[in-house]
């Protein structure tokens, strides 16, 4: 006779709720990255308006930032301008938009990552094989990713609030910021049913954010298309109006359809199979023998999807700054006053071609970074889910492997940066300016130091801490970054500054190539990404 032993009979205890074990898992691959993220974007904000009394010391300054701002190219740019004779509004108009951005990568990739990452590697199969169906188990993983748009929203407009500005302002402003971050995750956690795999579903994730963000843009500089901003998350959240207005209506739609896409990708994961997707993958198709004759062209082969998207979204934001680039010069050079109240508020060397393009071209390494860092964790995560392990028992060191995978995103990074500079340089040219080819490409390679130390950053974590890759990887490039505008918003000492390699970056095409700094971060890059083959080398696979 056969009897079943239950958990108690041998000392144990089952677990009270299963469900709640689940919930606990996920917040568990959530919280470091999620406090970074809501540190972040409550700091930014605040560190914006401390700095406002400064900026708008001068009395006309605030009417001259007006004017500068009415202009369609830079309300293309950078957003209509709402209520900047008010901090709140002030830093909804600098940081807002970037925020918002922040906040639905983060949503993406960490939605993407604990829910379709973690089916495709094969850790959802015994926690499947419990009394939690599918369903919840997506549910609960989308419910622990909410948590943190809510909460950085929260933040945000307690920031603001304690600030000493407009109480409503700062609850609509916050709101906006949290709604938008519940919106991207219903958005990625559709895109991880809908399709049977992660980097299908990031990808088109990644694809609604920017087809949303440009459409956006072309609403605020074309009146006549302004309806469109109803159509686009980031629309709605302008068309808010913290600080002036104080609209409810839009975000009430935009939590609508956040709630409306979670549903259905709840909905879905109960109609499909485990590592399955709504679309299926054919059984069958033709061979396709390209670029699998080394293991050199595998990674070139890996990558050229994902780099086909990266390029196209970074092609048409540089090809739209090339078409305004030529506007926002001769406003500039018919308002020179402006030009000295652009440069106040952070804007500077505006007046010329050479010099917008260069302040541009700055913020290429933040996209491009983000793209080598990604590419090395896809690899760190290949490994990880046993893609490789075939390939690893060929007669094919693993140095050699991770090496093809380090050419194949150097290469891709390089390109991506010349399209961005041939993008620009189209946009200006179609538009009557003056700016040779050479020059736009010059501005653009300008930023690969910035983005080699990504690279090498990503590399040395995957050698000694391949959990945190893309982490490590992105480091110089955003980290850099908000390490510079925090230290020009506090007025921190010059070392601080410093430190970000963006301080060392020279506006080129306007100036020359910096070669001093330039060859100081290639040689601290090369010896990043040195250790971390030394580190990959000695560790053990999947380690």
């Amino acid at each position: 006779m056969i009897t079943r032993t239950v958990p108690s009979a041998i000392g144990l205890s089952a677990p009270a709720s299963p469900g709640k074990a689940v919930t606990r898992l996920a917040v568990r691959q959530l919280r470091r990255s999620g406090l970074i993220v809501l540190g972040l974007v409550a700091a930014l904000p605040a560190l914006v308006v401390s700095t406002y009394s400064s900026v708008m010391a001068d009395p006309a300054a605030a009417g001259s930032i007006a004017a500068l701002a009415a202009n369609p190219a830079i309300r293309t740019l950078f957003g209509e301008p709402i209520a900047l004779d008010q901090a709140g509004g002030f830093a909804v108009w600098r940081v807002g938009t970037f925020l918002a951005v922040l906040l639905a990568v983060w949503a993406i990739l960490a939605t993407t990552r604990i829910t379709r990452g973690e089916e495709d590697a094969g850790r959802w199969d015994v926690l499947l094989a419990g009394r939690v169906p599918l369903r919840e188990v997506v549910a609960r993983h989308l419910g622990a990713v909410m948590v943190v748009p809510v909460a950085a929203g929260a933040a945000v407009a307690v920031v603001l609030l304690l600030a000493g500005t407009d109480s409503a302002g700062a609850a609509v402003h916050g709101g906006g910021v949290g709604v938008l971050g519940l919106f991207f995750v219903a958005v990625a956690g559709l895109a991880a049913q809908v399709f049977p795999n992660r980097p299908a579903a990031t990808g088109t994730a990644v694809a609604v954010l920017g087809t949303a963000l440009l459409t956006r843009m072309v609403g605020d500089g074309l009146t006549g298309l302004a309806w469109l901003r109803w159509l686009s998350p980031f629309g709605l959240l302008a068309l808010s109006e913290p600080y002036a207005r104080n609209q409810i209506l839009p975000l009430l739609i935009l939590l609508a359809a956040a709630v409306l896409l979670a549903g259905i990708a709840v909905a879905v994961a109960g109609r499909r199979d485990v590592r399955g997707g709504l679309i299926a993958i054919a059984a069958g198709r033709h061979p396709r023998l390209m670029l699998l004759n080394d293991v050199g062209a595998f990674a070139v082969r890996r990558m050229l999807r994902p780099l086909t998207g990266w390029a196209l979204g970074i092609g048409a934001y540089y090809l739209l700054i090339g078409f305004t680039t030529v506007s926002v010069t001769e406003f500039l050079s018919d308002n020179p006053a402006l030009a000295e109240e652009a440069a106040r508020a952070g804007f500077t060397a505006l007046g010329a071609v050479e010099g917008f393009a260069a302040t541009l071209f700055a913020l290429l390494a933040l996209p491009v970074g983000g793209f080598t860092a990604v590419r090395v964790s896809a690899f760190v995560a290949a490994e990880n889910s046993r893609i490789l392990t075939l390939l690893t028992a060929q007669p094919v060191t693993r140095t050699r492997l991770l090496a093809a995978e380090i050419a194949a995103t150097a290469a891709g990074a390089i390109a991506l940066v010349s399209v961005a500079g041939f993008a620009v340089w189209a946009g200006i040219t179609a538009t009557g300016g003056d700016l040779s080819l050479l020059a736009a490409l010059s501005g653009a390679w300008n930023t690969l130091p910035i983005v080699l130390l990504s690279l090498g950053a990503a590399i040395l974590a995957a050698g000694w801490a391949p959990r945190v890759a893309a982490f490590a990887g992105s480091l110089p490039a955003t980290g850099g970054f908000l390490l510079l505008v925090i230290a020009d918003s506090v007025g921190a000492p010059g070392w601080v500054r410093g430190l970000s390699p963006f301080a060392h970056l020279a506006p080129v095409p306007l100036t020359a190539v910096n070669w001093t700094s330039t060859l100081i971060m290639i040689t601290l890059g090369v010896a990043l990404g040195v250790a971390g083959v030394m580190g990959y080398r000695r560790r053990d696979l999947q380690g």
